[in-house]
């Protein structure tokens, strides 16, 4: 994902540009250790859904037969933890959605989301679907029109459940795109950004005391800030730091960690907030030092690969994975199962991103510029 910046405007007499926008920095180039951090996160969800979750630490649960801090103590205590790569996810995408699309419209931005999301999304609807199938026992099946319904990823607003569990964050996800659409359809610039971001956050502070349920959907106070502080990032990676945008950022910190703990209380019993403020805490400076440059000279062209197989494994890696660990649990050692399911899962995720993602990416871009086009010329 390489940065496009724009080139700075010819300073006039009389209203400096400075005073509507900071300067622009040098254009750098593509930020392949947010590619890394994006496959570091994939797999500490892998991780925990497989050997850390309060889901598998039950006794005689359906996937390990008994608690896995008893199978794998030690890697217990550190996947535990590793949920918290979907916070990761969510701060990342704020910044590489307002990184892609600068400088763009609606209709770019709509085009080059669906290609995204939609072609390995639909081959792990089918691949999940097939493995339940094929090996029952530990997930039940959903009936044929729930499983077409996740088809359009709005399952979740219609009440019905995912084929996977883990689709809940598309769900995040897309809200988020709806929101910033508007923000993208007026041209983005570094003042309707940051308003954006306090209007949004705003937004999903009051909605929730308010008990307006409209409101607290579309600002999705669970994962606002989240992306929120991802925005920040990108807007001092762009333009340089500023007291604002610390503001911004240390607000999304404060709220965020609220919502860590939250989520710990509600769904994942198994770890503490101590710990995961520091892991959230120590990715956020890791974030910030990659906006403010200081990776700029990294160049593993590797990570761009690995990058491109974050979407396929996150997707694919939790029913199926769980499913295959419960049939060859006790076939060998605990440990090397989960790395060996991890690894089976890496290369199917290159194989769908090869030949799933690409080959239907530019079969939907053609078709839908096409049908942009109609509709401009009707």
């Amino acid at each position: 994902m390489s940065v496009v910046v724009d080139r700075p405007t010819q300073q006039l007499r009389t209203v400096p540009v400075h005073r509507h926008r900071p300067p622009l920095r040098p254009e750098r180039p593509r930020l392949y250790a947010v590619d890394g951090i994006r496959l570091l996160a994939a797999l500490m969800v892998a991780v925990h859904h497989y050997a850390g979750s309060w889901r598998v630490d039950r006794p005689g649960n359906a996937v390990w037969g008994r608690p896995v801090s008893e199978v794998m103590p030690t890697v217990f205590r550190f996947a535990a933890y590793g949920w918290i790569g979907v916070e990761i996810f969510f701060v990342i995408s704020g910044f590489v959605i307002c990184m892609s699309c600068w400088g763009r419209g609606p209709r770019q931005f709509f085009v080059s989301r669906v290609i995204r999301l939609y072609p390995a999304y639909w081959f792990a609807i089918v691949f999940t679907t097939a493995v339940v199938v094929a090996l029952p026992g530990v997930w039940e099946r959903l009936s044929a029109r729930d499983i077409l319904l996740n088809f359009t990823m709005l399952q979740s607003g219609s009440g019905v459940d995912s084929v996977d569990g883990v689709y809940w964050t598309l769900w995040s996800e897309l809200r988020f795109y709806l929101l910033f659409l508007a923000v993208v359809a007026t041209g983005l610039t570094y003042r309707k950004v940051v308003v954006f971001c306090c209007a949004w956050g705003a937004a999903a502070m009051l909605a929730p005391a308010a008990h307006f349920a409209p409101l607290t959907l579309a600002a999705n106070p669970e994962g606002a800030w989240f992306f929120i502080a991802g925005l920040a990032l990108y807007l001092m990676h762009r333009f340089g730091q500023d007291l604002l945008l610390w503001g911004i950022l240390a607000m999304a910190w404060l709220m965020g960690q609220r919502q860590l703990g939250l989520r710990i209380d509600d769904f994942e019993h198994v770890s503490g907030w101590r710990g995961s403020v520091v892991a959230f805490t120590g990715f956020l400076l890791v974030m910030v030092a990659i906006a403010l440059g200081a990776t700029d000279r990294l160049r593993w062209k590797w990570l761009a690969t690995a990058g491109s197989l974050t979407y396929p494994l996150y997707l694919l890696h939790y029913v199926a994975g769980t499913t295959l660990i419960n049939r060859l649990q006790g076939t060998m050692d605990a440990r090397l199962l989960v790395a060996t399911v991890i690894a089976g899962f890496l290369a199917l995720s290159w194989l769908v991103h090869r030949y799933v993602e690409r080959p239907a990416a530019r079969v939907l871009k053609r078709g839908l510029e096409g049908a942009f086009g109609r509709v401009r010329g009707a």
